[in-house]
């Protein structure tokens, strides 16, 4: 197995208070799809953000990272029980999972091992769920900007990305999804923020952090360019992610 990729720890508390919130819709379908409601396990929760809501709708709900800077940045819930750990290697007690989901986690873990974590936990007909979201949107001049920070436009930041990013963009239709697949539901996350939110959200992504240990510091030129567009700082705009989902049953 190889060692933990942790692109987030040294940012978690920026992670915590900049990344979007997923909406409770993605927490109910989920819920509503899974045999049942008793146990759920989110695999790389990060701070929480979709561990809480599971925790509206399942009676108990366990949220492994390997970071414990994340752990230590999750929003309680009385339902749901944080811990560190690996998700190829959970502590999960055998054929006990109702649910078994990753949210903007996977293209990070040792997907056979995790695979093989995921078919172990979860009970006959358990569900397995992967969840991204994609690049946002806000409006047609903001979006190109943002693809070309993305990627490989002036300024931009795309060979900073690591490999497994790829993974993301597709829509996580390149992995193997060794479940008896069915078709997800189509939700949109969505954020209110004004400017200063939505630059500090750019700056959670791992390619920037990647950037800025190579000495590069991306950001600036990047606000600028943003700022003649979204001039009052103040202004809250709506920002959206089309999420990405996959999920299947166990046998």
């Amino acid at each position: 197995m190889g060692g933990f990729k942790d692109h987030f720890s040294g940012h978690a508390a920026l992670y915590a208070d900049c990344r979007p919130s997923y909406p409770p819709a993605l927490a109910q379908a989920l819920a509503s799809a899974a045999p049942a409601r008793r146990l759920a396990l989110d695999s790389g929760c990060g701070s929480g953000q979709l561990s809480v809501l599971l925790g509206a709708e399942f009676d108990r709900v366990e949220a492994t990272d390997a970071s414990a800077e994340q752990i230590a940045q999750a929003t309680p819930h009385p339902r749901v029980a944080y811990r560190v750990a690996r998700a190829e290697a959970s502590g999960i007690p055998d054929g006990s999972c109702d649910l078994a989901v990753a949210a903007q986690a996977a293209h990070w873990f040792d997907l056979p091992a995790y695979w093989a974590e995921v078919g172990r936990v979860l009970r006959p007909g358990g569900l397995a769920a992967l969840v991204g979201y994609g690049l946002l949107r806000i409006d047609p001049a903001l979006d190109a900007v943002v693809d070309g920070f993305y990627g490989d436009g002036t300024g931009g930041i795309g060979r900073f990305w690591p490999p497994e990013r790829k993974l993301v963009d597709t829509g996580y239709r390149d992995l193997d999804f060794p479940f008896r697949e069915a078709p997800p539901p189509r939700i949109d996350m969505t954020a209110q923020w004004d400017r200063p939110k939505f630059i500090g959200y750019i700056g959670t992504w791992s390619a920037v952090k990647a950037a800025e240990k190579r000495g590069l510091d991306p950001l600036p030129g990047f606000a600028e360019a943003v700022a003649r567009l979204w001039p009052d700082a103040g202004e809250v705009r709506q920002v959206r992610w089309p999420l990405l989902l996959r999920i299947g049953y166990s046998a």
